[in-house]
């Protein structure tokens, strides 16, 4: 990004002062060490006494930054915004995904547990052990609570 103008200065401490707006009035021609190329002496308005600021507070707001870095400020804020909402989009894909697989997987199942095939399970030692009613039941029933968690149109994420 190239740098916008610059001035530089000395105040009345005698302290170099750098910036992009031209120094005040008060400031003597001979302090001002450095112009932008092709500027002349823009002097930049004095600070308004307190009481006319108490009378007029409108006539005194501090200018506003220049116009291109209003302008590219916006933009970094829309691009910002603009990142946030496509990160914010892909997470729901991911988790459309997600849920659709695990749909997929639960109506597999509740179709294998409504079949009335035998079905085993691997306990802790390594053994087949096959479910019995109750079991079969209970893992239908949590089977269908996936189905209809997973399966909604309108699914919410967990």
């Amino acid at each position: 990004m190239p740098v916008a103008a610059q001035w530089m200065w000395r105040d009345a401490a005698g302290k170099p002062v750098f910036s992009d707006r031209p120094p005040p009035a008060d400031i003597p021609d001979k302090n001002v060490l450095q112009r932008p190329s092709g500027a002349a002496r823009a002097v930049a308005p004095a600070p308004a006494p307190a009481a006319a600021t108490a009378s007029a507070p409108a006539a005194t707001a501090t200018p506003t930054p220049a116009g291109g870095q209003d302008k590219e400020l916006e933009q970094r804020r829309q691009q910002a915004e603009a990142a946030e909402a496509a990160r914010q989009k892909a997470a729901q894909e991911v988790q459309a995904r997600a849920r659709a697989d695990n749909c997929a997987r639960a109506r597999q199942n509740k179709a294998s547990l409504d079949s009335g095939i035998r079905i085993t399970r691997t306990n802790a030692q390594g053994e087949r052990e096959f479910l019995d009613d109750a079991q079969r039941a209970a893992e239908a029933s949590r089977t269908q609570e996936i189905i209809a968690r997973d399966c909604a149109p309108g699914a919410q994420p967990r």
